[in-house]
């Protein structure tokens, strides 16, 4: 008699799904792995590939933001001699990752989650993905979503007068095309956040005349990306902790020297910029920003690449109002002109929390906006559902890593308990108190999203987590019990 072949109708139970196969995602089952043993998990990814952000940004330069001895994996060790980190390195480490510790045997790729719902009779998620045009249907206790905060599918649209009327190419560094020729072309590179300071050395090395414009100006600092050896005398051991322990405090630290004394902060970032600036390039207007540092986020400049392009010929710099784009190229306001091939709209990214996924709650749709945040990874009345949040002043992977640590830590409490579910309930005393964003930075992206986003509260496990070194503490010994409501 031959066996009966399961229906892939029927759904699969998991004691968690993982939604999203990036950094977050790859971190948060290796810590299931190991503090949970015997938990069954799966995480699911619509792409066909690990890596979330780095797996989709792909144009000339890409790379991280923050030095990569807090930004990666605290379990597996960076293997490369830079601290800041070119999209591919990252990658390559990821992959390493996964195939080291068995992660992608747990992977189903192009699984696209597009509905969850709580059952509080069954105390469980029901997930439903799309496999290739086919409905894939699971169980599980839990719900963790790695999405991230980028929507990978509709970059923001720049609100740029005429760009329609481009007879050129226009490129979103989001969607950047494979197998792309600029070699000799005049480019316009809109933008002035950390996509525009990777691209623009990148690709002045084969444009023939590339011209940044940006309307306002950012905050960049020029960073030291060399060799970073163990010194013969200290054992390695102790030298990789004091690197790790180094790079998580000073950012700390610099953030609140900012926060404290804003003016001291932006004389010395403006002076810095000034040093590596050309003589036809001058701090004021195109470096001083509008606002205090890191009211958004600081841009990091590894070897001082982005303010060295500026000394190349073919590289200038306009800070100002577009008037309109024409069929041929750009017109300022102040009735300057340019010639383009090209434009490249760095103008940022679209905010999406859940990743788009319809969220609901015994049938109920789940809003976010105006929820409050309960530890920085659950929201008020939602039950086993935790999403890793990031920093925004800091490397965005210790926020997530301290979310897995909640997890496994609740998880541990609930079989000592006997409880199927957590939700947090926020107190009356905390919910009249007022909110705080949940968003630390005054970027315009948050601006778009401001009332689609959750919020902070103003007490206890309802504040904001935004103080690395104390929130990796707690994460790992402080109270995960506070506020949730348990059911057995």
């Amino acid at each position: 008699m031959s066996a009966i072949k399961p229906d892939p109708n029927d759904p699969e139970f998991f004691d968690v799904v993982i939604v999203g196969a990036g950094l977050s995602g790859i971190n948060c089952a290796y810590r299931l792995m190991k503090q949970q043993p015997g938990t069954s998990f799966v995480i699911l990814d619509g792409r066909d590939s690990i890596g979330g952000v780095w797996d989709q940004f792909r144009y000339p330069g890409v790379r991280s933001d923050s030095q990569i001895y807090t930004y990666g994996l605290s379990w597996h060790r960076w293997p490369f001699t830079k601290p800041i980190a070119e999209g591919s390195e990252i990658m390559e480490y990821l992959h390493d990752a996964v195939s080291k510790y068995h992660i992608d045997d747990h992977v189903r790729f192009r699984h696209k989650v597009s509905k969850i719902d709580w059952s509080s009779q069954r105390q469980e998620w029901r997930v439903t993905a799309d496999h290739q045009g086919q409905p894939r249907r699971y169980l599980a206790r839990w719900i963790i979503m790695g999405t991230g905060y980028v929507d990978y599918e509709s970059p923001i649209e720049p609100d740029i007068p005429g760009l329609d009327n481009f007879k050129g190419r226009v490129v979103h560094p989001q969607s950047w095309p494979e197998g792309f020729h600029y070699a000799n072309q005049r480019m316009a590179l809109i933008g002035s956040g950390a996509t525009a300071v990777s691209l623009l050395p990148a690709i002045a090395k084969e444009a023939g005349q590339v011209t940044m414009v940006q309307r306002s100006p950012t905050y960049v600092v020029a960073s030291p990306s060399q060799s970073d050896r163990t010194p013969f005398w200290l054992p390695q051991g102790l030298f990789l902790a004091w690197r790790w322990l180094y790079w998580l405090i000073r950012p700390y630290l610099l953030v609140l020297l900012a926060n404290r004394y804003p003016n001291f902060v932006r004389q010395g970032l403006t002076a810095g910029a000034a040093k590596e600036l050309p003589a036809n390039v001058p701090v004021d207007p195109h470096f001083t920003p509008r606002y205090d540092p890191w009211r958004q986020r600081i841009c990091l400049d590894p070897n001082a690449a982005f303010f060295k392009a500026f000394h190349r010929p073919n590289v200038s710099l306009i800070t100002g109002e577009i008037a309109a784009v024409t069929d041929h190229g750009i017109r300022m306001r102040d009735g300057e002109t340019m010639d383009l091939d090209v434009i490249i709209t760095a103008t940022g990214h679209r905010m999406v929390l859940g990743g788009r996924i319809d969220i609901r709650v015994d049938g109920k749709n789940l809003g976010w906006g105006g929820r409050f945040v309960w530890n920085g990874c659950m929201l008020d009345g939602v039950p086993n559902m935790m999403f890793m949040l990031g920093y925004t002043n800091h490397s965005w992977s210790l926020g997530s890593d301290n979310t897995a640590m909640y997890l496994v830590r609740l998880m541990s409490h609930m079989k000592r308990l006997g409880a199927r579910s957590a939700v947090p309930r926020v107190p009356e005393a905390v919910a009249t108190r007022g909110t705080q964003s949940i968003w630390q930075l005054d970027s315009t992206y948050v601006r778009e999203v401001k009332g689609r986003l959750p919020v902070c509260g103003n007490a206890g496990p309802w504040k904001p987590k935004n103080r690395p070194p104390i929130d990796w503490l707690y994460a790992r010994w402080g109270n995960t019990t506070a506020d949730l409501e348990f059911s057995m």
